[in-house]
């Protein structure tokens, strides 16, 4: 997913790039606006963070706030589109393909295997660690966007699996303070751009065909962790074509506009 930097040497001038480089360099902030709008005053140049990242935190972060995050591990689900266009048109035509009697498996060309009827355990370039660039990402960008220690623990699998739009994610957070649930869904509850859907007797629950198409992240399953003390274990489903990246830049603007970091053009 690309990123996106806002020069503001032009009121609402606004340049897109197609690579990650600029969100680790010091000095330019990688911005989640419900988080960090403040790191963008009187700054030029504002990265948008990977959209896994940008999901996953909406829901942390208020957690956060309350209870002290000490840890994070997030298994993500991320759908086809996440790979563009071409992902999107893989799946269909693989999955119709499949289905017509034409082939036992599906082709690949976009993703490293046959995605229809799959799931994938590998999302970008392997690194040395074993992990995999997208995983480091959101252990690279959540460290930047809390402001956390450089050596933060959190720790992502990322899979790639069948579904046309909205990220999936299962995150395990263990915090300094005693975890109390009712509280949490308070601070989800009030937390801006965060719907909390989460009422397991009428089976409501994040979903990526709930999440599509809509500006907020969905949260449910919020649980007290049965392994670790004082944790929660939540899902978080995003659409990351709104949330994770076109969006996200619209609310950074709106943050600098309120700021003075950027000025709106007057209407004529």
């Amino acid at each position: 997913m690309s990123y996106i930097l806002f020069s503001v040497a032009q009121p609402l001038e606004i340049f897109t790039n197609e690579q990650s480089a600029f969100r680790y360099k010091e000095g330019i902030p990688l911005c989640v606006p419900e988080i960090n709008a403040e790191t963008t005053k009187g700054k030029k140049l504002i990265a948008n963070p990977n959209c896994t990242t940008a999901i996953g935190l909406m829901a942390v972060w208020p957690l956060h706030k309350l209870f002290g995050l000490t840890k994070m591990v997030m298994s993500t689900y991320q759908a086809a589109s996440g790979a563009g266009q071409p992902g999107m048109d893989e799946l269909v035509e693989g999955t119709r393909s499949v289905l017509n009697g034409e082939r036992d498996v599906a082709e690949n060309k976009i993703f490293a295997h046959p995605l229809p009827f799959n799931v994938i355990p590998h999302i970008d370039k392997f690194q040395e660690n074993g992990y995999t660039k997208e995983e480091m990402k959101v252990t690279w960008e959540t460290r930047k966007i809390c402001g956390l220690a450089d050596d933060f623990p959190v720790s992502c699998t990322a899979v790639r699996i069948p579904t046309s739009r909205a990220h999936s994610e299962s995150i395990v957070a263990l915090f300094e303070k005693p975890v109390d649930v009712a509280a949490a869904r308070k601070a989800l509850e009030e937390a801006p751009g965060v719907k909390l859907r989460d009422d397991p007797e009428k089976l409501s629950y994040p979903m990526p065909l709930t999440a599509t198409g809509q500006y907020d992240i969905e949260v449910g399953r919020l649980r007290k962790n049965i392994a670790f003390d004082n944790a929660l274990e939540f899902f978080v489903c995003g659409d990351q074509l709104l949330r994770g990246a076109a969006l996200n830049a619209v609310i950074v603007a709106e943050a600098m506009i309120d700021n003075g970091s950027l000025k709106a053009k007057a209407s004529v």
